[in-house]
């Protein structure tokens, strides 16, 4: 906000500060109206779909809210981070987030000092897994009348049984993505309790197998050649591997039968996709490769929110600020959407970036003269010695409480 200050003519930071950090405006009403314009432009296609996915901030310290050891994509490594898991709304190429939720460790959910501290409000200190969260944020999507026909996320989100039969049970339709070592039944398990014995605990009657292995032993005549979509480096084929099989959990009385959807690149063969859903059984095999290609969309709006509207460039530690500052993320990465939407005929390959710079040159700025060098020079002097003398004056109280003590 100091450099927001520094370019645009006619505002100041403390506003800006408040109006992020302590004014009460509600996020969520905005968040609805943002979900309910991205809808107009993107829902109600045959491809609109809903992409489940999250993104790490990198921060230092332990006061951010949510902050703590864990997986952080940007870094592509376990660190000290927030995590944010985020909706996003896809049609063809076009997609947009429209909800999201921040994750908070145990350690945060434990510690209800540390929370209040934070300013988050009572009845979000409590124990959330991400894949809660996701299934969350898909109801909220559907309550809202979000029109999309099916669900897609990563490896991480495939993994939990819990949110993929929970959409089945909902009707939703999903394609997750699944690890290599997910096993699988070729033949319906059929589980039982057996007679005679002293177990009480289902059994399957048939094996699994790892899916990786299974498809290691199939023939290549088996894979098939599927058109995914136009590229700008021409039109992309993929090989594609599918057969139904079922998934059991060992606890439920029936496994669920499901479509298995391997992804193999036509140059690399070794490169291989794994991915479920519980679409209908007739569906069509290329349109079961192309849901599962459409997730490589969902990168796209992180990439632009970060790169071009300051996603990750905040400095906000408490519970308000932060869905604040994501709130108004979302609405600038809606206004690239609707610009590039509505021009996708004349300009087909507008991009946020220039967007982005296209606002830079036709948007006010403050002339930068001497003095107004000078001016920013000062103020950001004063501001550096405040937070110094600030931090002097909290150590000096720190010792005299101890002495004190």
């Amino acid at each position: 906000m100091e450099r927001m200050e520094e370019k645009v003519p006619g505002i100041k930071y403390d506003p800006l500060q408040y109006f992020l950090s302590d004014s009460d405006w509600e996020y969520r009403p905005v968040i609805e109206q943002i979900a309910k314009d991205a809808d107009k432009l993107l829902g109600g296609y045959y491809d609109s779909a809903l992409y489940i996915d999250e993104t790490g901030f990198p921060k230092k310290g332990r006061m951010s809210v949510g902050v703590g050891r864990q997986w952080c994509g940007q870094l592509g490594k376990t660190d000290n981070c927030q995590v944010g898991v985020f909706a996003t709304l896809g049609h063809d190429r076009f997609s947009t987030p429209i909800d999201f939720r921040l994750y908070l460790p145990k350690e945060w959910v434990e510690d209800k000092r540390r929370c209040q501290k934070a300013k988050i409000p009572s009845e979000d200190i409590r124990l959330r897994s991400k894949d809660e969260l996701a299934f969350e944020m898909i109801l909220d999507a559907r309550k809202r009348g979000v029109r999309f026909n099916w669900v897609g996320f990563d490896g991480f989100y495939g993994d939990k049984p819990k949110l993929l039969r929970g959409l089945d049970d909902h009707g939703e339709v999903f394609m997750g993505d699944i690890h290599k070592d997910q096993r699988i039944y070729l033949e319906d398990p059929r589980p039982i309790i057996p007679e005679g014995g002293k177990s009480k605990r289902l059994k399957a009657q048939t094996a699994s197998v790892r899916v990786d292995h299974w498809v290691e032993n199939q023939p290549d005549e088996v894979w098939k050649r599927v058109k995914v979509r136009e590229t700008t480096k021409g039109t992309l084929f993929v090989d594609i591997l599918h057969k139904q099989v079922w998934l059991w959990d060992g606890h439920e009385l029936g496994a669920r039968r499901w479509h298995l959807v391997v992804r193999r690149e036509i140059n690399s063969l070794e490169r291989l996709k794994y991915s479920l859903s519980n679409a209908p059984d007739g569906i069509q095999i290329s349109k079961l490769a192309y849901m599962q290609a459409q997730r490589y969309w969902v990168e796209r709006p992180f990439q632009d929110a970060k790169s071009q509207c300051g996603m990750g460039e905040y400095q906000a530690r408490g519970w308000p600020a932060w869905h604040h500052h994501m709130t108004m993320v979302m609405l600038a990465m809606l206004f690239m959407l609707e610009q590039r939407f509505v021009n996708k005929e004349e300009i087909p390959l507008l991009s946020c970036f220039d967007i982005a710079m296209v606002l830079k040159f036709t948007l006010p700025r403050r002339d930068i003269s001497e003095a107004e060098i000078l001016r920013q020079l000062e103020v950001r002097h004063r501001k550096r010695l405040a937070s110094t003398q600030s931090a002097y004056e909290k150590q000096r109280r720190l010792k005299s409480l101890r002495e004190v003590l």
